[in-house]
């Protein structure tokens, strides 16, 4: 770690400060994702890694596609983005911190699953990368992993704290989960699984035009790194009433990483996109905001945290929900929303008029800030 280094061989004491460690990680992460990106995209286009235009199992959306050019565009750029923000996470942030450490694993994993289901895709003629359950197993077996060491941290460390819940609007209100023994446990696991792997397919859902994941991950990720900021500070959470967490203020380091990566991969992925992220980054910057979430105690904030991803996360499972159980009828006329806006141009009805893809990435920028904003205010109305 780069602090360290400085510490003991210069006695430059300034990269002690979490503040100082938060920028310079971003401008890392930026940095990295920037050069690497440029010769990522170089290799991905000599060897024709590309998205197959008949894995988005929409008729619509795949001719849109072909008709928009994006099947000559490569992708797992996921690859040089997550690689950006581990080699930052590893550079900036203190790996004696079980939260960072727990994180770096959760991001490593999730990304080891979505390269193999990229491969696949882009290897195997007529493949649509790896089936739903075995992604599914995947997801579960290294959210399961993370999550279990926590509570075993939370257990030998005497942090019951760790395994509850916060809900919000309510003042010192909190769900005891790590003090109801084995069933609290349980039921911990459970939630907070729903939440990591949620996460992850919300921003993979997400993940289909250009910028739009990018620009709301910049958001949210800033976003959840103040939350893990003020937790982490005993003297900010007594003045807001927040649950305070030991040592959760380390992870704003993560975030700055996660953000200034997020900006070097934008650089190649804002209209014209010259990369598309892909499972191998989609899903794993998916499960670290959960976790972000989950540090700072924010679980059942995180939807308006992440609004942009949550809304077409859920436009997705209920027209699959609608479409089974009806018989075949839409309730939108094309999901996930940022699709129907740009293809159909209304999601309830036909015959309005499109949206240009760069006025559907902004305008879903501007409902990420808002959410995002709104949470923030839920700091002082606790």
């Amino acid at each position: 770690m780069i602090p360290g280094l400085f510490d003991d061989i210069l006695g430059v004491r300034l990269f002690g400060y979490i503040s100082i460690r938060v920028a310079m990680a971003a401008l890392t992460g930026f940095a990295l994702a920037l050069w690497s990106g440029k010769h990522t995209i170089a290799w991905l286009k000599s060897h024709r890694v590309r998205e197959s235009n008949s894995i988005t199992g929409s008729e619509d959306l795949d001719k849109h596609s072909e008709q928009a050019g994006k099947g000559d565009t490569p992708t797992m750029g996921g690859s040089f983005l997550v690689a950006s923000l581990l080699a930052a996470v590893l550079l900036w942030a203190r790996l004696d911190n079980p939260h960072v450490v727990l994180g770096v694993f959760l991001v490593a994993g999730m990304a080891a699953v979505g390269f193999v289901d990229d491969y696949f895709k882009l290897t195997v003629d007529g493949s649509n990368g790896i089936s739903r359950r075995s992604k599914m197993i995947g997801l579960s077996v290294v959210s399961a992993a993370v999550l279990l060491a926590l509570v075993y941290y939370a257990t030998i460390s005497g942090r019951d704290t760790l395994l509850d819940l916060y809900p919000p609007f309510f003042k010192d209100a909190r769900i005891p989960l790590g003090a109801w023994g084995l069933v609290g446990l349980a039921l911990f696991l459970a939630f907070e699984w729903f939440v990591v792997v949620g996460s992850a397919n919300a921003i993979n859902i997400t993940d289909g035009m250009d910028g739009l994941a990018a620009g709301c991950l910049i958001i949210s990720g800033l976003t959840l790194s103040i939350f893990c900021y003020v937790t982490g500070r005993p003297d900010w959470t007594n003045y807001l009433n927040l649950p305070h967490v030991v040592a959760a203020s380390e992870m704003a380091v993560v975030g700055g990483a996660l953000c200034g990566a997020c900006m070097g991969f934008l650089w190649y992925n804002a209209f014209p996109a010259k990369v598309f992220m892909g499972d191998s980054g989609s899903l794993p910057l998916g499960a670290l905001l959960a976790w972000m979430a989950l540090v700072s105690k924010q679980e059942l904030v995180l939807p308006l945290i992440a609004s942009v991803f949550v809304l077409n996360l859920l436009s997705s499972w209920l027209q699959t929900a609608w479409f089974r159980r009806s018989g075949g009828k839409r309730l939108f006329t094309l999901a996930p929303l940022h699709h129907g806006l740009n293809i159909k141009g209304g999601v309830f009805q036909a015959g309005a008029e499109p949206w240009h893809e760069v006025t559907v990435v902004i305008r879903f920028w501007i409902l990420a800030a808002c959410g995002a904003m709104a949470s923030l205010a839920l700091m002082k109305v606790r």
